[in-house]
């Protein structure tokens, strides 16, 4: 990826096209193409801002950063909730053309914002202009320039080791212990993540209220309101936490959580059977209470930081088509839930979530295992936390210079398997 973004620039010229035909689309076909297009976009977008995001974050900060990206598709969710129910009331196509048109609003916001964000220093090292990457850590620190020379110093080191190395194929992603590690982690959990079932309460959550007693246009208020709740569960946790208590704890936290709510939901649904006369309205709130909660629950676990954790683990070399795997296999695993989800609730009804408790269950075994914790590790400490050799070693002196000679062979055999 470009340094200013020029991935984020084609994702984004991509996305008002799609989204221009979805809303004048004058047939079906015109529909679905502009669908098929916007969705690449949205495929570009969600890797190249977290990856962006990622490389200019400070690492004492770099969870609140990147941690933005959920708080935005949060609020994304929102307003789509909201424009979703207030288009119930318009008598006219106007009802579905006015949601897909807004959908350019963001889209063209970003496109212009992204003209005055600053190059990453990471690519500006990698084309060779050391000063204007110097320069732009300096900016990033506040101009304190002890810890920016620090981090600069240590990028400057292992980033010129590996630009000779730069990887474009799929096979390097498995080509060591610790690069199997790595893309295990970051494709484990962006999975994981779609194996919460937030998405499913997403996309159907009406369907799911209206198995719990809630009927008509109540369904589409209450799932309007359910969308606010995790964005503002998810921007105190990656403002006053995620950046404290590190990746891993909350990833757990959030697993068995889920086992929970879900293990409750299922019990509710099995003793109030959908269209029950007998049904009990109280357990009917309480696993409503169930959903609302696992939304919470996901907004200070999986939601901030599947992103976080898929876009910092990768060395430079392989940093980009690392995290384009790891989204990869977050939409696939989107689409096969969004696919699955409708069928089972219908044909199973409250057995189809006992699907993810079992699923969140084997992933709270996973994370506990085999997931390390990268809690304040700049992008160039996580050769040691994933057991690589450091790449270089580096002194004051070759700020804006050369790395130091003193790496020894091993460190060097080290980058040429990377």
């Amino acid at each position: 990826m470009e340094g200013n973004g020029l991935s984020s620039k084609i994702g984004c010229t991509f996305a008002l096209w799609g989204c221009a035909m979805q809303s004048g689309a004058s047939n079906v076909a015109t529909l679905l193409v502009g669908r098929i297009i916007a969705g690449f976009a949205i495929g570009v977008l969600s890797m190249t801002v977290p990856l962006y995001n990622t490389e200019i974050a400070p690492p004492a900060i770099r969870g609140f950063l990147v941690g933005l990206n959920q708080q935005m598709i949060g609020i994304g969710f929102i307003v789509a909730n909201w424009v979703g129910y207030g288009s119930q009331f318009i008598k006219s196509d106007a009802s579905w053309r006015l949601p897909l048109g807004l959908q350019m609003l963001p889209a063209g916001l970003l496109l212009v914002g992204i003209q005055f964000l600053p190059y990453s220093p990471r690519w500006l090292l990698e084309v060779g202009r050391d000063e204007e990457a110097h320069e732009v850590v300096l900016k990033l620190h506040g101009n304190n320039k002890v810890s920016a020379d620090k981090e600069y110093a240590e990028m400057y080191g292992s980033i010129k080791a590996e630009v000779s190395v730069r990887s474009r194929r799929l096979s390097d992603l498995w080509a060591t212990r610790a690069m199997q590690r790595r893309t295990l982690v970051a494709v484990g959990v962006q999975v994981f993540c779609q194996f919460t079932g937030i998405n499913v309460i997403n996309y159907y959550g009406p369907q799911m209220y209206t198995s719990l007693g809630v009927t008509g246009g109540k369904s589409l208020l209450v799932q309007g309101i359910y969308g606010a709740i995790g964005p503002i569960a998810n921007l105190f946790f990656i403002i006053f936490a995620l950046d404290r208590v590190g990746r891993k704890k909350p990833l757990m936290f959030g697993a068995a959580s889920f086992v929970a709510t879900f293990s409750i939901l299922a019990a509710i649904l099995a003793h109030n059977p959908v269209g029950s006369p007998n049904a009990n309205s109280a357990a009917q709130r309480a696993g409503i209470a169930m959903i609302f909660l696992t939304s919470i629950f996901f907004s200070v676990s999986f939601g901030p930081v599947s992103w976080v954790l898929a876009s910092e683990v990768f060395p430079t070399n392989t940093r980009a088509i690392g995290t384009s795997v790891a989204t990869c296999f977050n939409w696939a695993f989107n689409t096969l839930l969004a696919q699955v989800a409708p069928l089972g609730l219908a044909n199973v009804g409250w057995k189809f979530y006992m699907l993810f408790v079992c699923l969140n269950f084997v992933d709270l075994i996973a994370i506990t295992l085999f997931f390390p914790e990268t809690k304040g590790k700049t992008l160039e400490e996580m050769n040691e936390v994933f057991g690589d050799a450091k790449a270089t070693s580096f002194t004051g002196d070759n700020i804006g210079g050369k790395p130091s000679k003193d790496s020894n062979s091993d460190e060097e055999k080290s980058i040429e398997h990377t």
